[in-house]
Protein backbone atom coordinates (compact mmCIF):
# COMPACT_ATOMS: atom_id res chain seq x y z
CA UNK A 1 0.00 0.00 0.00
CA UNK A 2 1.17 3.51 -0.73
CA UNK A 3 0.15 6.99 0.29
CA UNK A 4 -1.90 8.98 -2.24
CA UNK A 5 0.28 10.65 -4.84
CA UNK A 6 -2.19 13.31 -5.91
CA UNK A 7 -4.94 12.96 -8.44
CA UNK A 8 -4.30 10.77 -11.45
CA UNK A 9 -5.98 12.14 -14.55
CA UNK A 10 -6.66 9.28 -16.97
CA UNK A 11 -6.23 9.71 -20.68
CA UNK A 12 -9.62 9.30 -22.34
CA UNK A 13 -10.24 7.65 -25.68
CA UNK A 14 -13.41 8.39 -27.58
CA UNK A 15 -15.67 5.46 -28.41
CA UNK A 16 -15.08 4.59 -32.07
CA UNK A 17 -18.79 4.59 -32.87
CA UNK A 18 -21.26 7.42 -32.39
CA UNK A 19 -22.26 7.84 -28.74
CA UNK A 20 -25.93 8.16 -27.88
CA UNK A 21 -26.70 10.26 -24.81
CA UNK A 22 -29.80 8.62 -23.40
CA UNK A 23 -32.55 10.88 -22.05
CA UNK A 24 -34.60 9.78 -19.06
CA UNK A 25 -37.77 8.94 -21.05
CA UNK A 26 -35.86 6.79 -23.50
CA UNK A 27 -33.78 5.33 -20.69
CA UNK A 28 -36.88 4.23 -18.78
CA UNK A 29 -38.14 2.64 -21.97
CA UNK A 30 -34.85 0.77 -22.05
CA UNK A 31 -35.46 -0.33 -18.44
CA UNK A 32 -38.86 -1.75 -19.40
CA UNK A 33 -37.40 -3.57 -22.37
CA UNK A 34 -34.49 -4.71 -20.24
CA UNK A 35 -36.80 -6.32 -17.72
CA UNK A 36 -38.44 -8.21 -20.56
CA UNK A 37 -35.00 -9.02 -21.90
CA UNK A 38 -34.30 -11.33 -18.99
CA UNK A 39 -37.09 -13.49 -20.37
CA UNK A 40 -36.80 -12.96 -24.12
CA UNK A 41 -33.03 -12.61 -24.50
CA UNK A 42 -31.49 -11.64 -27.80
CA UNK A 43 -34.74 -10.54 -29.45
CA UNK A 44 -35.31 -7.88 -26.80
CA UNK A 45 -31.65 -6.81 -26.90
CA UNK A 46 -32.02 -6.30 -30.64
CA UNK A 47 -35.06 -4.07 -30.13
CA UNK A 48 -33.23 -2.06 -27.46
CA UNK A 49 -30.31 -1.56 -29.83
CA UNK A 50 -32.60 -0.34 -32.61
CA UNK A 51 -34.44 2.00 -30.25
CA UNK A 52 -31.31 3.63 -28.86
CA UNK A 53 -28.96 3.49 -31.84
CA UNK A 54 -25.79 1.54 -32.51
CA UNK A 55 -23.68 4.03 -30.56
CA UNK A 56 -24.95 2.88 -27.16
CA UNK A 57 -22.57 -0.02 -27.30
CA UNK A 58 -20.75 -2.28 -29.69
CA UNK A 59 -19.77 -5.94 -29.85
CA UNK A 60 -16.05 -6.48 -29.53
CA UNK A 61 -14.20 -8.39 -32.25
CA UNK A 62 -13.05 -11.91 -31.51
CA UNK A 63 -16.41 -13.45 -30.73
CA UNK A 64 -16.61 -12.88 -26.98
CA UNK A 65 -20.08 -11.32 -27.56
CA UNK A 66 -19.84 -8.66 -24.89
CA UNK A 67 -21.64 -5.47 -25.78
CA UNK A 68 -19.67 -2.46 -24.59
CA UNK A 69 -21.41 0.49 -22.92
CA UNK A 70 -20.06 3.83 -21.71
CA UNK A 71 -22.15 6.27 -19.69
CA UNK A 72 -19.56 9.03 -20.14
CA UNK A 73 -18.94 8.65 -23.87
CA UNK A 74 -15.28 7.80 -23.26
CA UNK A 75 -13.06 4.89 -22.23
CA UNK A 76 -10.54 5.89 -19.54
CA UNK A 77 -7.08 4.47 -20.25
CA UNK A 78 -5.12 3.86 -17.04
CA UNK A 79 -1.73 2.14 -17.14
CA UNK A 80 -1.30 -0.50 -14.42
CA UNK A 81 1.69 1.46 -13.11
CA UNK A 82 -0.52 4.55 -12.65
CA UNK A 83 -3.52 2.73 -11.23
CA UNK A 84 -4.69 3.66 -7.72
CA UNK A 85 -7.69 2.32 -5.78
CA UNK A 86 -8.74 4.51 -2.87
CA UNK A 87 -10.43 2.76 0.06
CA UNK A 88 -11.85 5.27 2.54
CA UNK A 89 -14.81 6.20 4.71
CA UNK A 90 -15.80 4.20 7.76
CA UNK A 91 -12.60 2.15 7.88
CA UNK A 92 -9.89 1.73 10.49
CA UNK A 93 -7.00 1.96 8.03
CA UNK A 94 -7.73 4.05 4.91
CA UNK A 95 -5.56 2.91 2.03
CA UNK A 96 -4.58 3.66 -1.53
CA UNK A 97 -3.87 0.38 -3.29
CA UNK A 98 -1.69 0.13 -6.37
CA UNK A 99 -2.16 -2.50 -9.04
CA UNK A 100 0.90 -4.28 -7.59
CA UNK A 101 -0.74 -4.25 -4.13
CA UNK A 102 -3.82 -5.97 -5.55
CA UNK A 103 -1.72 -8.51 -7.45
CA UNK A 104 0.12 -9.38 -4.22
CA UNK A 105 -3.11 -10.21 -2.39
CA UNK A 106 -4.63 -13.72 -2.40
CA UNK A 107 -6.53 -14.30 -5.64
CA UNK A 108 -9.57 -16.38 -6.47
CA UNK A 109 -10.64 -17.69 -9.88
CA UNK A 110 -14.24 -17.90 -10.98
CA UNK A 111 -15.93 -19.21 -14.11
CA UNK A 112 -19.23 -17.37 -14.17
CA UNK A 113 -21.55 -15.83 -16.76
CA UNK A 114 -22.05 -12.13 -17.35
CA UNK A 115 -25.72 -11.13 -17.53
CA UNK A 116 -26.78 -7.79 -18.99
CA UNK A 117 -30.16 -6.55 -17.78
CA UNK A 118 -31.15 -5.97 -21.42
CA UNK A 119 -31.11 -9.69 -22.08
CA UNK A 120 -27.76 -10.79 -23.52
CA UNK A 121 -25.53 -13.23 -21.64
CA UNK A 122 -21.92 -14.30 -22.08
CA UNK A 123 -21.56 -17.75 -20.44
CA UNK A 124 -18.48 -19.27 -18.85
CA UNK A 125 -16.39 -16.12 -18.45
CA UNK A 126 -13.08 -16.66 -16.62
CA UNK A 127 -12.50 -14.07 -13.89
CA UNK A 128 -9.62 -13.60 -11.49
CA UNK A 129 -9.12 -11.13 -8.68
CA UNK A 130 -9.23 -10.33 -4.98
CA UNK A 131 -12.28 -11.05 -2.87
CA UNK A 132 -13.89 -7.76 -1.95
CA UNK A 133 -14.31 -9.19 1.54
CA UNK A 134 -10.52 -9.57 1.80
CA UNK A 135 -10.03 -5.88 1.03
CA UNK A 136 -12.63 -4.97 3.66
CA UNK A 137 -10.83 -7.15 6.20
CA UNK A 138 -7.51 -5.52 5.29
CA UNK A 139 -8.74 -1.99 6.01
CA UNK A 140 -11.11 -2.93 8.86
CA UNK A 141 -14.65 -1.61 9.23
CA UNK A 142 -15.66 0.96 11.80
CA UNK A 143 -18.97 0.91 13.70
CA UNK A 144 -21.83 2.20 11.58
CA UNK A 145 -20.55 0.73 8.31
CA UNK A 146 -23.59 -0.35 6.30
CA UNK A 147 -22.73 -0.18 2.62
CA UNK A 148 -20.08 0.48 0.00
CA UNK A 149 -20.14 3.21 -2.65
CA UNK A 150 -17.99 2.70 -5.75
CA UNK A 151 -16.58 5.31 -8.14
CA UNK A 152 -15.18 4.93 -11.64
CA UNK A 153 -12.27 6.55 -13.43
CA UNK A 154 -14.80 7.72 -16.02
CA UNK A 155 -15.95 10.28 -13.37
CA UNK A 156 -19.61 9.51 -14.10
CA UNK A 157 -20.53 5.94 -13.19
CA UNK A 158 -21.13 4.98 -9.57
CA UNK A 159 -22.45 1.85 -7.83
CA UNK A 160 -23.34 0.46 -4.42
CA UNK A 161 -23.50 -2.74 -2.41
CA UNK A 162 -24.45 -3.49 1.16
CA UNK A 163 -21.71 -4.90 3.38
CA UNK A 164 -23.52 -8.25 3.35
CA UNK A 165 -23.60 -8.29 -0.45
CA UNK A 166 -19.95 -7.25 -0.66
CA UNK A 167 -18.92 -10.24 1.47
CA UNK A 168 -20.47 -12.84 -0.85
CA UNK A 169 -17.88 -15.37 -2.08
CA UNK A 170 -18.31 -14.44 -5.76
CA UNK A 171 -17.88 -10.68 -5.50
CA UNK A 172 -14.36 -9.67 -6.49
CA UNK A 173 -12.15 -6.76 -7.44
CA UNK A 174 -11.08 -8.27 -10.75
CA UNK A 175 -7.66 -7.85 -12.35
CA UNK A 176 -7.96 -10.54 -15.04
CA UNK A 177 -10.78 -11.57 -17.36
CA UNK A 178 -11.10 -13.95 -20.31
CA UNK A 179 -7.70 -15.43 -19.44
CA UNK A 180 -5.80 -12.14 -19.76
CA UNK A 181 -5.37 -8.72 -18.12
CA UNK A 182 -8.60 -6.75 -18.32
CA UNK A 183 -8.63 -4.51 -21.38
CA UNK A 184 -9.71 -0.87 -21.35
CA UNK A 185 -12.90 -1.78 -23.23
CA UNK A 186 -13.83 -4.22 -20.48
CA UNK A 187 -13.11 -1.74 -17.67
CA UNK A 188 -9.46 -2.50 -16.96
CA UNK A 189 -7.02 -2.56 -15.49
CA UNK A 190 -9.35 -3.16 -12.52
CA UNK A 191 -13.11 -3.54 -12.34
CA UNK A 192 -15.69 -4.92 -9.95
CA UNK A 193 -17.39 -8.23 -10.71
CA UNK A 194 -20.59 -9.08 -8.82
CA UNK A 195 -21.53 -12.55 -10.04
CA UNK A 196 -25.03 -12.87 -8.52
CA UNK A 197 -26.25 -9.55 -9.94
CA UNK A 198 -26.83 -8.00 -13.34
CA UNK A 199 -23.83 -6.51 -15.10
CA UNK A 200 -24.55 -2.87 -14.30
CA UNK A 201 -23.54 -3.63 -10.70
CA UNK A 202 -20.03 -4.66 -11.88
CA UNK A 203 -18.67 -1.14 -12.28
CA UNK A 204 -15.82 -0.67 -14.75
CA UNK A 205 -12.58 1.31 -14.29
CA UNK A 206 -12.91 1.05 -10.50
CA UNK A 207 -11.24 4.03 -8.81
CA UNK A 208 -12.61 4.20 -5.28
CA UNK A 209 -14.41 2.24 -2.59
CA UNK A 210 -16.06 4.32 0.11
CA UNK A 211 -17.51 2.63 3.20
CA UNK A 212 -20.65 4.55 4.15
CA UNK A 213 -23.49 4.46 6.67
CA UNK A 214 -26.33 4.08 4.14
CA UNK A 215 -26.78 2.72 0.63
CA UNK A 216 -26.08 5.37 -2.01
CA UNK A 217 -27.93 4.49 -5.26
CA UNK A 218 -25.54 4.43 -8.21
CA UNK A 219 -25.80 5.91 -11.70
CA UNK A 220 -28.05 3.19 -13.12
CA UNK A 221 -30.27 3.10 -10.02
CA UNK A 222 -30.78 6.86 -10.25
CA UNK A 223 -32.03 6.21 -13.78
CA UNK A 224 -34.56 3.56 -12.89
CA UNK A 225 -32.72 0.26 -12.32
CA UNK A 226 -33.18 -1.69 -9.05
CA UNK A 227 -30.65 -1.01 -6.31
CA UNK A 228 -30.53 -4.77 -5.68
CA UNK A 229 -29.93 -6.11 -9.17
CA UNK A 230 -30.24 -9.81 -8.35
CA UNK A 231 -30.31 -12.34 -11.17
CA UNK A 232 -33.41 -14.51 -11.38
CA UNK A 233 -32.81 -17.72 -9.47
CA UNK A 234 -29.79 -16.34 -7.59
CA UNK A 235 -28.72 -18.55 -4.71
CA UNK A 236 -27.31 -15.56 -2.86
CA UNK A 237 -29.13 -13.80 -0.05
CA UNK A 238 -32.68 -13.27 -1.27
CA UNK A 239 -33.56 -9.68 -2.25
CA UNK A 240 -36.25 -7.96 -0.20
CA UNK A 241 -39.78 -7.84 -1.64
CA UNK A 242 -40.09 -5.38 -4.48
CA UNK A 243 -36.33 -5.10 -5.08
Amino acid sequence: MVAPEGSTVPVKRAIPEKTVHVGRRVFLGMVALGAAGTAFGAAVQSRVGRALGSGLGSFLPGGDRFQIYSVSGTFPEIAPSAYRLSVSGLVERPATLTFADLEAMPHVRLVKPFHCVTGWIVPGVHWEGVLLSHILDTVGLRPGAVALAFDSYDRVDTESLTIEQARLPDVIVATRMLGAPITTDHGGPVRLYVAPMFGYKSIKWLSAIRVVDAVEPGFWEENGYPVNGWLNGSTATAPPPGA
